[in-house]
């Protein structure tokens, strides 16, 4: 059997913050060569001098890199996310593939021309909603595939963010003109499970929440000079007891919202970030049965009820988790493949623009929501003609 050997896709990172260990992905697959930084950070391109090494060619910008000639296949674009719309249409027009870093926007109308300029130029768009490959979430969606609970009919989802402090409250993530609300940045994750667990999108939803803890900490710093893991420890506890939060603090640290899906399938998200602990619970109730997750990643459990009874713990079957330890790293790197097969070769994804847009819209009408009384929102679909092309 002949092994064919692939030349490695020639890659840029846009914005050398948290995230962008991902693309690291693609080189230890061998997949790719990391050839170009862009940044507006001196701090940040020495970071990534320090990662890649002195071959990776450094530019203060996207549109720097653009007119460049350094040629470059695919991007991965992990800045902050106000920044996603500008950059990610830039390099569609420009033919340069995208891994955009969920969420896809901070704004719907911008969520759409990023769609709108995909559609046009025809390159193509990837966003990383990594959690359709966590294998708790697999597990899930195996489970509702082969109807061992019947026709899905409410999707719960608590999320207990117990990192929140650190994770969200500490640089741009705490500000609503950079990251709109948590909501969206955090909740865009669940949001799009939610609708992939029941199979429809969100058309009307109510929120409600609050800035309950974060927001009486007087302790203040700019920490623009480092990242997350500099002042990340989980012996930052209780949450009171914080310091050095971001200077503006406007996103709320506990919300609630209530979905109606197109389907008929009523839904809802719980979300708080000063919890001790850290992972989300997920509960689908179908016709014939109900799920329930203990645990998100490995050494999880995955219970079905599937027959009539009082309280029983156990349920009648139990699914192990395995992978994902600490976290989301084995669907980091099974994301990261799936890019790189769609830049390839055109494979299909779990992942879709669609559902990512769709994702945004519900949480960006939900903070709507949440911020004015908790009156309903309805949530617009994707234009017909732009969804056709995607």
């Amino acid at each position: 059997m002949t092994t064919i050997q692939r030349t490695p896709l020639k890659l840029a990172v846009i914005g050398v913050g948290a995230r962008s260990y991902i693309a690291q992905n693609a080189v230890t697959s061998g997949a790719g060569a990391i050839v170009a930084v862009a940044d507006p950070s001196e701090a940040a391109l020495e970071r990534a001098r320090a990662s890649y090494g002195d071959g990776v060619r450094l530019f203060r910008g996207h549109r720097e890199l653009i007119a460049s000639d350094q040629m470059v296949d695919a991007a991965f674009v992990t800045s902050p996310d106000h920044t996603h719309a500008e950059i990610a249409i830039d390099l569609l027009r420009a033919g340069i593939a995208v891994y955009l870093e969920k969420p896809l926007a901070i704004a719907l109308a911008d969520a759409d021309a990023i769609l709108q300029a995909a559609a046009e130029s025809g390159t193509k768009l990837y966003v990383g909603h990594n959690m359709r490959h966590m294998e708790v979430v697999r597990i899930m969606r195996d489970i509702i595939r082969r109807g061992d609970i019947g026709e899905v009919k409410a999707v719960w989802c608590r999320h207990f963010v117990g990192n929140g402090g650190d994770y969200y409250f500490k640089d741009w993530h705490a500000e609503r003109a950079k990251a709109n609300g948590l909501l969206l940045q955090k909740g865009a994750h669940d949001i799009d499970i939610i609708h992939w667990l029941a199979g429809g999108y969100t058309t009307q939803v109510t929120g409600m929440g609050d800035l309950a803890v974060y927001g009486g900490i007087d302790d203040r710093r700019d920490n623009s000079d480092r990242t997350m893991p500099d002042w990340f420890s989980h012996d930052n506890w209780p949450p009171l007891s914080q310091t050095e939060l971001n200077p503006v603090i406007d996103v709320e640290d506990i919300s609630m919202i209530t979905m109606r899906l197109d389907n008929g399938v009523l839904a809802s998200y719980q979300q708080c970030h000063f919890t001790p602990d850290y992972w989300r619970n997920y509960t689908v109730i179908g016709t014939e049965g109900r799920l329930e997750n203990f645990g998100d990643s490995e050494g999880g459990v995955v219970r079905v009820w599937n027959r009539r009874t009082d309280y029983e713990p156990r349920g009648d079957v139990e699914y192990r988790v395995h992978g994902d330890s600490g976290g989301h790293g084995d669907a980091d790197a099974l994301t990261v493949a799936e890019f790189v097969d769609f830049v390839r070769d055109g494979a299909a994804t779990e992942t879709s623009p669609i559902a990512a847009r769709n994702a945004v819209a519900t949480a960006v009408a939900a903070t709507e929501s949440l911020r004015d009384g908790a009156r309903p929102r309805s949530v617009p679909p994707v234009a017909e003609h732009v969804a056709r092309l995607l």
